[in-house]
C-alpha cells in the first residue's frame, strides 16, 4: 500500500467519523424518539450511551429515519419462517 493511498484511507474514515458524529448529535437529541417510540422519553445517560453506535451506524439510521419509520423493524430468521409455514 503506497502513502498516498494510506493517506486518503484515513481520511476517508475521518470524513465518515466526523459525518457521523454530525448526525449523531441531532439523532440523539430529536430523531431516536421518532423511530422508536419506547425511547421517546430516554434519559441522557441512555442518550449518551447508544452516540458511539450511532456515530458508527449512521447510514442505516439516517435511512430509517428519512422513512419516517415508527417502529423497529420485525426480524426475519429461520425460527419466524417456520413458525408462519407451520398450519
Amino acid at each position: 500500500m503506497t502513502e498516498w493511498l494510506a493517506g486518503m484511507l484515513v481520511m476517508a474514515a475521518g470524513a465518515y467519523v466526523a459525518a457521523g458524529a454530525t448526525f449523531a448529535a441531532a439523532f440523539v437529541t430529536w430523531g431516536v424518539g421518532r423511530i422508536d417510540p419506547a425511547a421517546r422519553h430516554a434519559t441522557a445517560g441512555f442518550r449518551l450511551i447508544i452516540l458511539p453506535g450511532v456515530t458508527a451506524l449512521w447510514p442505516l439510521l439516517a435511512l430509517r429515519w428519512a422513512r419516517g419509520s415508527a417502529h423497529p423493524p420485525l426480524e426475519t430468521n429461520a425460527h419466524r419462517r417456520a413458525a408462519r409455514r407451520q398450519p
